[in-house]
């Protein structure tokens, strides 16, 4: 099994077809990787003074290498995970959450808690780009990380089943547990589904949370659930949703149009679709309880809330004006987390990529790159 990651992560391999990446070039990609990318396969955060690396970047820098047909970047982002976030070994180590320079000037390991949202994502990218570019070694190694998150970072939670807590430790106390909406997207839990029964009944369970815990349709960034009570607000963020919520609506946006649940999903978070039609921009933060919304979003929240507003022809003219905010007012070159929400929403606008119900990922590269 090393040797096959060995080889998964030194890139001897190229797929069938990898040598045609350059026929369908993703300006958007080569962009984030020229702006964001170290030479050694490191996503660089460079708003932070530690210029940290997380593992959620690097989980995005594999998925927008994959979108982007680069298995060379693909394989050089998962070389930096293994050998500086996962001890050398994905197969036996969840990724630490942050890398970056410490107070002495030492760059190393910050916090070595995962995050379960990017163990999907790398779990989800490896086993695409298994499949995709013939990569039986990554399909691997993507099954090994899956079934490691699973052992470490599911609990049955009594009144609601099985669930998926944002980290290993430190999320379930006295109070209950906390969970985070946007760590769960749907497609990714219908494509775990193929490789094992509890991800079916996490999918279920994550309907539950995403139509329950927001109950006016405006996702909060953190949940509460309580035994014996259910849903409350989360003591530490209260009922705000801002920069983790709005995940939420672009996962759900992205859905297949024959996804279970998407219609309903996508009726219960009109409010969000509405909101920001009525202001005119997408705000930054709402009080998920009240309704109530302040702030003007960065332009990475209205690349974010393109595929929402793409499913619903009545908000065709809000769909517009956030297309062209896009235009007019690009974010900066390496802005981390505004350049990672405009590549997932603005990617999926432009027809890059889609998910079929089952989680699978439909890059254009696989049909002549229409576009």
């Amino acid at each position: 099994m090393k040797a096959i990651a060995a080889l998964a992560l030194a890139g001897f391999l190229l797929a069938p077809g990898a040598a045609s990446a350059g026929a369908c070039a993703w300006p958007a990609w080569e962009q984030y990787r020229q702006a964001m990318l170290s030479p050694d396969g490191r996503v660089i955060d460079h708003s932070s003074a530690q210029l940290v690396s997380t593992s959620e970047g690097q989980s995005y820098g594999l998925f927008f290498a994959l979108l982007g047909n680069d298995p060379a970047s693909f394989a050089k982002v998962l070389r930096w995970t293994q050998d500086n976030l996962a001890g050398g070994d994905l197969n036996r180590q969840l990724p630490a959450w942050q890398w970056g320079r410490d107070k002495d000037g030492q760059w190393r390991v910050l916090d070595a808690n995962n995050a379960s949202d990017a163990d999907l994502w790398i779990a989800y990218s490896l086993l695409e780009a298994g499949r995709l570019w013939h990569r039986d070694d990554y399909q691997v190694l993507g099954r090994n990380l899956l079934w490691r998150t699973a052992a470490q970072s599911l609990r049955t939670l009594p009144g609601l089943g099985l669930m998926l807590l944002p980290g290993t430790v430190g999320f379930d106390s006295a109070d209950g547990w906390r969970l985070n909406a946007s760590y769960l997207p749907p497609q990714l839990l219908a494509r775990f589904a193929a490789e094992a029964p509890i991800w079916a009944e996490l999918a279920s369970n994550t309907q539950r949370l995403l139509l329950e815990g927001s109950p006016k349709g405006l996702v909060p960034d953190w949940q509460l659930w309580k035994a014996g009570q259910g849903w409350g607000v989360d003591g530490q963020k209260g009922a705000v949703g801002s920069y983790d919520a709005i995940r939420v609506y672009l996962w759900a946006g992205m859905l297949a149009n024959d996804a279970p649940g998407r219609a309903s999903l996508l009726e219960h978070l009109q409010p969000m679709a509405q909101l920001t039609a009525a202001q005119g921009f997408v705000p930054e933060r709402v009080d998920s309880a009240t309704g109530t919304a302040s702030g003007t979003g960065p332009v990475g929240f209205s690349a974010a809330l393109l595929p929402l507003l793409a499913a619903s022809p009545a908000q065709a003219a809000v769909l517009a004006t956030q297309r062209q905010r896009l235009e007019q007012q690009p974010p900066l070159a390496d802005a981390y987390y505004n350049q990672s929400l405009a590549l997932f929403g603005q990617g999926w606008d432009q027809q890059r990529y889609r998910f079929d119900k089952d989680g699978h990922l439909v890059p254009n590269w696989t049909a002549a790159c229409k576009k």
